[in-house]
């Protein structure tokens, strides 16, 4: 879709408003409305002005103006207004320099996708997250100086059994939660309502069921480009919390909410194409190509750099623990989810790929796949081996054989350490650049790492108190 054909579709559909979104460094999407009459060609070549100052991580106050350029590919009817509102998502620019801004998370994925097509490698590389995500009745939660908490309500959780009022009975017992019918899955009709808003906004969908733990949900849908996949997993989690606060609920994406059962992954499927053709199946293991083998190498290989970006929240690492189906073992294997790194059985070539379990959705997707990319490139360009599969079950494992497989990160200080020695695999190209590098790890560090380890935790008034 063209600029022009954006200023038709507008006409026809009687827009009023236009929102513009585009993401922030760290992950959130941010957004502003014009007029629909102040929509023109002429904005979608030279931008709109807005303060880069305000947002975080980006720029300085003494250098605050910043551009949204609008992607006319982008358009669509945002369904959650009362007067229609046409929705476009935006790239960051430089109002000096006229181009792309270093930490406009979109920038580094087109990059990405520009490096792939350079290298020769492969023409397009598609990816498939299975975002999981949790739906309550509602939460609290507050830190400060007198103390801290958080409360999560919800009627599907064993622990509300000894509730009298609206007890219901029909609870989700702790690991049990995984395809139940209704009434034990209370919220089908939720999911129903999230697929046909999906469908509306293009998606093609797959399927949708409950998850392991109480109050957990997955809706799946089809895989698409490195950053048009990027693009529609902000669309997807808009979908889901707008769609839960329209229930009365609140949905979140955060990997770990609940202590006790399973946390919430992002599990991303990728695969490499060219001249129309897969280029990942072939007659090595599990019926790969060795090109795909050496991807694998590549992943597993840098993976605790890329947790940085793929798990890049303090949080992610309540998930990755021993004990909840967590994917911490850097390893692949047919079929085996107890391994990282999977190879889903298909039915055809074109459906050959590889599925890497440890990512979760506080992630920046435009960010994540990127370096999941250019992690798995540099495997290709360095035939990275990535040693023998592990066909059994790895967490049954004795604690001798266990150790000599490597694991992920254990928390985020860990990660970004492993990014700081290990990131020359992302600067190829310009996709990530210096600053990229050092703004994450130092922003990371400074309101996420260090805020968190210098407040108590209540668990340490239980373990600490009487001491």
């Amino acid at each position: 879709m063209t600029a022009q054909d954006v200023l038709k579709f507008a006409k026809e559909k009687k827009v009023k408003y236009v929102d513009l979104k585009f993401m922030d460094f760290i992950g959130t999407w941010q957004h502003f409305q014009i007029p629909v009459a102040a929509l023109t060609e002429e904005v979608f070549e030279n931008g709109q002005y807005f303060d880069g100052s305000s947002i975080r991580a980006w720029q300085t106050i003494d250098a605050s103006d910043m551009l949204v350029v609008p992607d006319p590919s982008s358009a669509k009817i945002d369904p959650f207004f009362k007067d229609t509102t046409l929705s476009l998502i935006c790239d960051i620019h430089d109002p000096v320099t006229g181009g792309s801004y270093s930490r406009d998370p979109r920038n580094i994925a087109s990059k990405a996708e520009a490096f792939l097509k350079s290298s020769g490698i492969a023409d397009t590389a598609y990816f498939g997250p299975e975002a999981e995500f949790f739906v309550f009745d509602g939460v609290s939660y507050d830190t400060k100086g007198s103390g801290a908490f958080y409360r999560i309500k919800s009627s599907e959780a064993p622990w509300t059994t000894g509730d009298e009022e609206n007890n219901l009975g029909y609870k989700v017992k702790p690991k049990q939660g995984y395809f139940p019918v209704a009434p034990m899955d209370a919220m089908q009709d939720f999911r129903n309502d999230v697929m046909t808003i999906l469908t509306d906004l293009g998606f093609v969908l797959e399927r949708s069921h409950h998850e392991v733990a109480p109050a957990q949900h997955e809706i799946n849908y089809r895989f698409s480009t490195l950053k048009d996949t990027a693009d529609h997993l902000q669309w997807f989690k808009y979908a889901v919390k707008n769609v839960a606060l329209r229930y009365g609920k609140t949905a979140t994406f955060m990997p770990k909410p609940m202590f006790g059962d399973n946390g919430s992954g992002m599990h991303t499927h990728m695969s490499l194409w060219k001249g129309g053709k897969p280029l990942f199946a072939g007659e090595k293991y599990a019926g790969l190509s060795e090109m795909a083998m050496h991807y694998i190498g590549g992943i597993l290989k840098h993976a605790p750099a890329l947790a940085a970006f793929t798990n890049p929240s303090t949080n992610s690492y309540k998930r990755l623990v021993p004990g909840f189906e967590a994917p911490i073992n850097l390893a692949y294997s047919n079929r085996n989810r107890s391994a990282a790194m999977r190879i889903p059985i298909v039915g055809s070539p074109k459906a050959r790929r590889i599925e890497f379990r440890c990512p979760d959705a506080t992630s920046n997707a435009y960010l994540a796949f990127s370096a999941l990319l250019m992690a798995g490139l540099d495997g290709i360009q360095n035939k990275i081996d990535p040693g023998e599969s592990w066909d059994k079950d790895i967490y049954g494992l004795p604690p001798e054989e266990l150790a000599k497989i490597p694991k992920m990160p254990g928390n985020l200080s860990e990660a970004l350490t492993a990014l700081e020695k290990d990131h020359a695999f992302l600067m190829k190209g310009d996709v990530f650049t210096p600053d990229v590098i050092e703004y994450w790890t130092e922003y990371k560090m400074k309101e996420e790492v260090k805020q968190v380890d210098s407040r108590p935790h209540p668990h340490e008034f239980y373990l600490y108190f009487d001491c």
